[in-house]
């Protein structure tokens, strides 16, 4: 069973989904994924979970990194967990490029190459956004790119955590997966 809750963050309204083991969804409204994978019953209710979750939000969004974690339950192939997993090792305020992922992923499979661009669409369909954090991941070129809920969200939250921001530019043209 899947229960939801709604935060105001100081960027939008963002609805958050738990079940029994993780966080499963965070979203903000009207992002491009909105609610995918959310169960059809999911309740409106309260958890311990949920309020966790805003409390690292709250903490999150006053500039600081949470000194806690909280659990994610992700719902998606082998190869979009595996991207998930190395957006979860990106620390805070940091980036790193979809080649770099790429190319950390070809390394770990021992394959020739990956794809770019297959990591772009595993990162964009990242169900827990901010949390499992996709808005670190830039084009090699500098652009930042590839945000489902915005490319404008993507830029605030790297300057709420301070990332250097040198060398970064947004494209003319979007190019969220």
């Amino acid at each position: 069973m899947q229960y939801v809750s709604h935060y105001k963050s100081p960027m939008g309204d963002i609805l958050l989904a738990a079940d029994e083991i993780g966080l499963t969804g965070l979203w903000f409204e009207g992002q491009k994924y909105f609610a995918l994978h959310l169960d059809e019953e999911a309740e409106e209710q309260e958890t311990v979970l949920l309020e966790q979750t805003k409390r690292w939000l709250t903490v999150y969004f006053s500039g600081r990194e949470p000194d806690f974690t909280v659990p994610v339950h992700l719902r998606g192939t082998a190869f979009q967990k595996t991207v998930w997993k190395i957006l979860c090792s990106i620390p805070y305020g940091q980036t790193m490029t979809y080649g770099a992922i790429a190319k950390e992923i070809a390394a770990r499979e021992n394959l020739l190459q990956m794809s770019a661009q297959a990591v772009g669409g595993a990162v964009g369909h990242n169900p827990v956004s901010i949390v499992v954090p996709c808005h670190r991941v830039v084009g090699a070129n500098g652009s930042l790119t590839g945000y489902a809920g915005g490319i404008e969200k993507k830029v605030q939250l790297l300057t709420l955590e301070k990332a250097d921001m040198t060398g970064f530019f947004v494209p003319k043209k979007s190019t969220a997966p």
